[in-house]
């Protein structure tokens, strides 16, 4: 068992803590809302600290699952930070979805400090990470990979090493390009089927059996249909994540037009008040336009 220090406790970083705990590690927990830390140490076994160094002091393993480029650089750098904490040979790994720049600039900072670090962003969303059945995709090392994916493991079905630092990012971008494009898909056929008078359930029941099947189609069209959407990944978060891909995109020369739109039409979706709602929400938006509501 290892002594492991965890990050940020959001609505993934919260059960992803808490199967470290229930397999038997030893956790220190930090989180920026402290009260939040509190919460977790109520339903697991572990201890909450208020800085990222005091929860990175003497740790095998630091995980961080924050939120964007500055959150991550505030909780890994400074006289706070989990690099002052973190004991030689220790290694840190992100899962919070950044850019690649940044993932790379912290791991030669590490690197100087004789920290290993691994960049390992996570696809299945807050039921994938209750479960305990995230896709990793990891930037790094073999060696530092060999060290980090046992632990990973106790929350993920899938850990891939993905080639150098930065590499796991690249692959999460892809996930989310790929992603907007089907939730949009989706969408449309939906919002198509109930304006044809079609029976929606019974179409999905037929056309999941082919080449239209997606983890989205499985695992939304029961909500979207009941336009219910205060629940998953959140619209905010999936534009920072496109923002990430666009201008990585933009940097490499690289078109990417569908993925744009859909960037667009998820700002209509914040425009309706729908910052927080599921990704799916682009049946909401659909329908708003439909009806002259945007």
């Amino acid at each position: 068992m290892k002594k492991i220090a965890f990050i940020g406790l959001g609505v993934m970083g919260f059960p992803m803590a808490g199967h470290l705990s229930s397999a038997g590690h030893e956790l220190r927990v930090h989180n920026r809302s402290f009260e939040k830390a509190e919460q977790w140490i109520e339903q697991y076994q572990g201890k909450a600290f208020t800085s990222p160094i005091e929860a990175a002091s003497g740790a095998d393993v630091v995980f961080a699952c924050v939120g964007n480029d500055n959150d991550l650089k505030q909780v890994t750098l400074g006289e706070q930070g989990a690099f002052a904490g973190m004991k030689l040979g220790s290694l840190f790994v992100d899962h919070t979805t950044v850019s690649a720049n940044v993932t790379r600039e912290l791991a030669h900072i590490a690197s100087q400090s004789k920290l290993g670090y691994v960049d390992a962003p996570v696809s299945g969303g807050q039921q994938g990470a209750e479960k305990g059945q995230l896709t990793v995709m990891v930037g790094g090392s073999e060696q530092n990979f060999s060290q980090a994916k046992p632990v990973i493991e106790h929350y993920a079905r899938e850990v891939t090493l993905m080639g150098p630092v930065g590499n796991g990012q690249l692959c999460k971008m892809v996930n989310q390009i790929c992603a907007a494009a089907v939730i949009q898909g989706l969408a449309e056929g939906l919002h198509f089927a109930q304006a044809s008078g079609l029976d929606a359930e019974q179409v999905i029941n037929v056309i999941s059996k082919g080449a239209a099947q997606s983890w989205q189609m499985e695992n939304r069209y029961k909500t979207m249909l009941a336009d219910k959407y205060n629940h998953g990944f959140a619209v905010d978060w999936m534009r920072k994540d496109l923002a990430i891909a666009l201008k990585e995109a933009s940097e490499k020369g690289v078109q990417l037009p569908i993925t744009e739109q859909v960037d667009h039409f998820f700002a209509d979706v914040q425009a309706m008040g729908g910052n927080r709602w599921d990704t799916s929400s682009l049946l909401a938006r659909l329908k708003a336009v439909d009806s002259d509501k945007i």
